[in-house]
């Protein structure tokens, strides 16, 4: 394999999972496996959510692609797409979990564009807790929180969460 088409497979895997956790998120986790992302959509108790077993699912063509390129020896090619997974799965854990989620504590606030709009994009993701309804499924690219507000309101209030301090009856 050329030097740089390595690093090359690196990053363009790393581009192209965006997509695969789009498709993912939008037609798989609010779709058919919606039983284990409900969590998610759910004040969480406790350390751990049922969403958090997708972490392992995505994890498993990663693991498979290093076994196949370096344990089998079938080529660094594979290895560098395992890796450009892995690194796209470390990403998402750091904005997901830790600057979103806030899963473990920080005090970091987002001050670029890029960061902020992300961010919020990903909240009015949270403001609705059907499967149905959402809005931005992607997590590194958001369409601008615009955007996503009028797509909202559009919808309506059905499975909007309520606000944080009132009751349901």
């Amino acid at each position: 394999m050329l030097t740089l088409a390595g690093p090359a497979l690196f990053l363009t895997t790393i581009i192209a999972m965006e997509g695969v956790a789009y498709v993912a998120h939008r037609w798989v986790m609010h779709g058919p496996r919606w039983f284990l992302h409900a969590s998610h959509h759910r004040a969480r108790v406790g350390l751990w959510e049922a969403n958090d077993l997708y972490a392992l699912i995505f994890a498993i063509p990663s693991i498979l692609l290093f076994w196949w390129g370096i344990g089998l020896g079938k080529g660094a090619f594979y290895a560098w797409a395992g890796g450009g997974i892995a690194a796209y799965g470390a990403i998402y854990f750091g904005f997901h979990d830790v600057i979103v989620h806030k899963r473990i504590h920080h005090r970091y606030i987002p001050a670029s564009n890029y960061m902020k709009r992300i961010i919020q994009a990903h909240r009015l993701h949270h403001v609705v807790e059907t499967r149905q309804g959402t809005v931005s499924f992607g997590f590194l690219w958001a369409p601008k929180p615009e955007i996503l507000k009028a797509e909202l309101k559009q919808r309506g209030k059905d499975g909007l969460r309520e606000p944080v301090g009132t009751f349901r009856d």
